[in-house]
């Protein structure tokens, strides 16, 4: 490939949803198959580019994320049983590959769709293990002080009386599942380019179903200390990314959090609309978010 080709790469003009100025109650509530912000959010055109042609160059350390061939057992991703039973297992031998931990612990996954989802009553929604629309706006899905909680007490759990953890990295591994070219591919914003000031908490409430407006906006008592995710407003500097015609013989995997802020520690991303391919497909794609632990 030529140098002019690395340098300029193929771009998307594209709108990327982000926190407006001024929101100040800011969550997030989840149903099943339906999720609600109170905050408020405005599109800003961005250029996205195509990090296809020069996939090799995109690393963890340097951007946030980088993209693996990752050939699965998993021949159904609708499968409950087989997720559980295959996919598990699957992510966290990738995760220690890419990162060489010594620990991988699952917090769960997620399969997201473009396309239609059924209506759904379920009792005691737990948000995970589901299908959810895909997440519309710039975020990751820890705050720090989300993420070193959630490290602390399940490594305590998982390893009662063991020497304290060095380095911890909270993470997705997210692919798709079905045919290229999707509708609405996952963009990525390079970690350098994000600021700590552009990013605001976005408490997580998991409900059975939707509330009044009302009432998600009433007090939450101990919010601060909820688990929550990072929302970002725009920022020019921001450098967004995408790997159009993903195949489900790949994977992204990018850092909500690392605790080592020597390196890129977080990638903001977010489901786009792409317009760049009029024979675009409904997206499937699954998550699973995972600590990644150093002794």
């Amino acid at each position: 490939m030529s140098a002019a080709a690395i340098a300029e790469p193929r771009e998307v003009e594209a709108e990327i949803t982000y926190l407006a100025p001024g929101s100040f109650i800011n969550r997030r509530y989840v149903a099943p198959g339906v999720e609600v912000n109170t905050g408020t959010y405005e599109p800003y055109r961005v250029r996205i580019r195509d990090g296809r042609p020069i996939a090799g160059t995109f690393s963890l350390d340097r951007h946030g994320f980088t993209l693996a061939k990752h050939m699965s057992a998993v021949r159904d991703f609708k499968d409950n049983a087989g997720i559980e039973a295959v996919y598990a297992a699957e992510v966290v031998a990738l995760i220690k590959r890419l990162t060489g931990a010594d620990e991988v612990l699952g917090l769960g996954w997620m399969v997201r769709t473009s396309g239609a989802l059924p209506k759904q009553k379920v009792v005691n929604y737990q948000h995970k293990g589901g299908v959810q629309p895909p997440a519309g706006e710039a975020h990751v899905d820890f705050t720090p002080r989300c993420a070193e909680a959630r490290a602390r007490d399940l490594w305590a759990k998982s390893f009662p009386g063991a020497a304290p953890y060095r380095r911890f990295i909270a993470s997705s591994v997210w692919r798709t599942f079905s045919a290229p070219p999707q509708d609405t591919p996952l963009a990525l914003c390079e970690g350098g380019s994000v600021r700590d000031e552009d990013g605001a908490q976005n408490t997580l409430v998991v409900v059975d179903q939707i509330p009044s407006r009302e009432e998600m906006l009433k007090p939450i008592p101990g919010e601060e200390d909820a688990v929550a995710a990072t929302i970002f407003r725009h920022n020019p500097a921001h450098r967004w990314w995408y790997f159009s015609n993903m195949t489900r013989d790949e994977a992204i995997m990018l850092k909500f959090y690392d605790s080592d802020h020597s390196v890129a520690w977080r990638a903001p991303h977010t489901a786009f609309r792409d317009p760049s391919f009029p024979d675009a497909r409904v997206r499937e794609s699954i998550e699973v978010r995972s600590l990644a632990f150093f002794r």
